[in-house]
């Protein structure tokens, strides 16, 4: 019953990784974000000054002067889209973070449970992180994978009521 329980506790610790991640994919589709305007206004303003390449030498000096430039580029997007736009882009950042901290939430849980099942099973720390990845793409690829067939499936059907 032992083996049973971690088996449980795994599979179910990793359903609560894909699950998000695919419910992500979906909700943050759908999510009415203007990529073209937002493109164009970024196009519109060019590419930001990069920074010295000898800023290198002090890592730390580089790393906040390129953040800097990057706000400075944000910032300068933003400002240029329209409310509605602003908006749409805003609702997306929110709930894209909210389904990152829901599926990093089910990652670490999936951690100590494939923890757990290897220790349970007296299996070889080895185990542990090949199941750890193994499960992550496998999370990863169904939510890919299920957005792929429904854009096949969605395109062939529009594609016979055409012809």
């Amino acid at each position: 019953m032992h083996e049973l329980i971690l088996w449980c506790g795994f599979v179910g610790a990793w359903l609560l990784v894909a699950g998000p991640v695919y419910q992500a994919v979906l909700e943050l589709r759908d999510e009415d974000i203007a990529r073209d305007r937002i493109a164009a206004t970024a196009h519109e303003i060019g590419p930001a000054e990069p920074i010295s390449s000898w800023w290198w030498l002090l890592p730390p000096v580089a790393y906040w002067l390129n953040k800097r430039r990057r706000d400075r580029f944000q910032r300068a997007v933003l400002g240029r889209l329209s409310d509605e736009d602003f908006e749409a882009f805003v609702s997306f950042v929110n709930k894209a973070q909210g389904w990152l901290l829901v599926g990093l939430g089910g990652f670490l849980i999936a951690a100590k449970e494939t923890w757990e099942l290897v220790e349970g099973l007296e299996w070889e720390v080895w185990v542990f992180w090949v199941l750890l990845v193994l499960m992550a793409a496998l999370a990863l690829g169904h939510a890919a994978a299920r957005s792929a067939r429904e854009r096949a499936v969605v395109a062939a059907r529009s594609r016979a009521a055409e012809g």
